[in-house]
């Protein structure tokens, strides 16, 4: 008889959420959001939100980050969704600050963006392959072209992830050097064109478990936790537009037709949450590209739906500047198509349930990533 030791809790230390909640609620206001859309940043609220460590949580202290767990970093995401904050959260620290943390190298004292990786399938929005030249120095020379790269006009470095001579490279080049054309997202937040023309940066050997598809993972968990925290958001406003809205004598949240699409709405913010906590959970544990492309897809479908369920019980307020829900929604409609599409992350899906085979396919539901040939390999 085997007997299986339960893995150990994985706890958000509360104090995390209540002080990330507190400060994002006081700073994102609506017309900070609306400012930093015409301006491409907010300066103002990202140095507030690096005082207090929150830009790198899960980034090691003796790699210059604040500790923690993945989970936590990923909590914090989710508020900056949930207040629809227009800082590069993501990117500077649980995708850029972890690459230059798992490849040695030193992180500026600037903020950090990645190149998402681009597989070779469809279903993916911007990223670029770069070829890389080793110096034999510590450095190297990076030539190519990326697309849709968040925040880099306001970047220090742009780190991304190559393949040299069958071994994953990181490089870390200055933006500086770098030819940006700016371009926006749907929700006005950067995503921009980057050239690399011979452009020298440092450069390490990645590490066993970071190459590009781990970057894709994480890319992928980082947009899951945004979208649950503004779906989330997202709902509550509809909830109390509805209940403020009167029309024919009584408030439209009366209407049967109206709370259909407050269910609707609610339904999928309960289940993007959920899934979010499993596959950060898992994460923090261990390899999780199971969870990960579950909760990617599920949060891909659910902003389709809730957009349109909220949109549609809000009427033409929804669609006013003045009012709040665009910035939810916007930003909903750009980060489902970042790291990996609905039918990209079918695909993942699906090849993993082949690959399981018929004994597999219900070990593989009920119990994830563990149940995949070779078990988990080493945190993220």
């Amino acid at each position: 008889m085997t007997v299986r030791t339960a893995p150990e809790p994985v706890v958000v230390d509360e104090l995390i959420t209540e002080t990330a909640d507190r400060l994002l609620g006081e700073l994102c206001m609506h017309e900070a959001v609306q400012a930093a859309e015409d301006s491409g940043g907010a300066p103002d609220i990202w140095d507030a939100f690096c005082e207090t460590g929150f830009d790198l949580i899960a980034v090691p202290e003796e790699s210059g980050g604040s500790g923690g767990t993945l989970a936590e970093a990923i909590e914090v995401l989710r508020l900056v969704g949930y207040h629809s904050a227009p800082i590069p959260a993501a990117e500077n620290g649980i995708l850029g600050g972890w690459l230059l943390a798992e490849a040695g190298l030193e992180r500026p004292d600037g903020l950090v963006t990645v190149v998402p990786p681009r597989p070779a399938e469809g279903g993916w929005s911007g990223g670029g392959v770069c070829s890389v030249n080793l110096n034999g120095d510590g450095t190297a020379a990076l030539t190519g072209e990326a697309h849709r790269v968040p925040w880099a006009r306001s970047a220090e470095v742009i780190v991304c992830v190559c393949a040299c001579d069958g071994q994953a490279t990181v490089v870390a080049v200055p933006a500086s050097e770098c030819e940006i054309t700016p371009l926006p997202n749907m929700a006005g937040e950067p995503r921009d064109t980057v050239c690399f023309d011979g452009v020298t940066g440092r450069a390490a050997p990645a590490p066993d478990g970071v190459e590009a598809e781990a970057l894709a993972q994480r890319g992928a968990l980082s947009r899951v936790a945004l979208m649950a925290g503004a779906i989330e958001k997202m709902c509550q406003l509809t909830v109390s537009y509805t209940n403020e809205r009167v029309q024919f004598g009584r408030p439209v949240a009366r209407f049967q037709a109206v709370q259909q699409h407050l269910v609707w709405a609610a339904q999928d913010a309960a289940l993007v949450r959920m899934a979010t906590e499993v596959a950060a959970r898992e994460a923090t544990r261990g390899d999780a590209p199971f969870e990960i492309a579950a909760a990617k897809l599920v949060a891909n479908q659910a902003a389709a739906r809730a957009t349109k369920a909220c949109h549609q019980a809000h009427g033409a307020m929804g669609m006013t500047q003045e009012y709040p829900l665009h910035h939810f929604s916007r930003r909903l409609w750009s980060w489902r198509k970042e790291y990996g599409s609905d039918a990209h992350w079918s695909a993942v899906l699906g090849n993993m349930a082949t690959g399981a085979g018929a004994d597999g396919l219900y070990p593989l539901i009920t119990s994830g990533t563990s149940a995949l040939a070779g078990g988990r390999r080493q945190p993220m």
